[in-house]
């Protein structure tokens, strides 16, 4: 298979699924290194596709049904697990964190949250890689995209968050 078809099968592939998929997957199912298949990806990107790297693998992003919504909230990498699961146990899934650095701005990092198991999967990546939070350069405050069935569950996500005591509120 010639690289131009790769990339082309690697994005339709992205198109067709509904689940992040990882660069050793494409790698195994083309048999070619993880780096070929980091270099395509980065390829399709620089064309125009609009691929985000989750921290399960590679998708393209879809429109979140429902209402989305941000809640800002501080606390340290040891309350991470706390918070993150406050807010899927809500019926909301945490699309991203986003912490405004003062060298670069603002950083975001996709998530794709929605279940206790996808916060274990994250967390358990995390500390294989030794990966501290985002929200470390920030002194834990940080901001996540939030998409809610609707109000009331955004409302009780607020109201788990402030009980914990990691809602930032004005």
């Amino acid at each position: 298979m010639r690289a131009e078809e790769r990339r082309q099968a690697i994005l339709e592939s992205l198109r067709q699924s509904s689940r992040p998929l990882s660069a050793g997957y494409f790698a195994e199912r083309f048999s070619v290194s993880r780096q070929v298949v980091v270099g395509d990806v980065a390829l399709l990107r620089a064309a125009g596709a609009d691929i985000s790297a989750t921290p399960r693998g590679y998708m393209i992003l879809r429109t979140p049904g429902g209402l989305t919504r941000q809640v800002a909230c501080r606390h340290d990498a040891a309350g991470m697990e706390a918070e993150l699961n406050a807010m899927v146990d809500q019926g909301c899934a945490v699309l991203d964190v986003i912490v405004d650095h003062p060298v670069y701005g603002q950083l975001t990092g996709p998530l794709q949250l929605a279940s206790r198991y996808d916060v274990g999967q994250f967390l358990s990546r995390c500390a294989g890689e030794g990966a501290r939070p985002l929200s470390d350069l920030t002194g834990g405050i940080h901001l996540h995209t939030l998409s809610c069935p609707d109000e009331d569950a955004f409302r009780r996500v607020q109201g788990v968050l402030r009980d914990l005591g990691v809602l930032l509120e004005g």
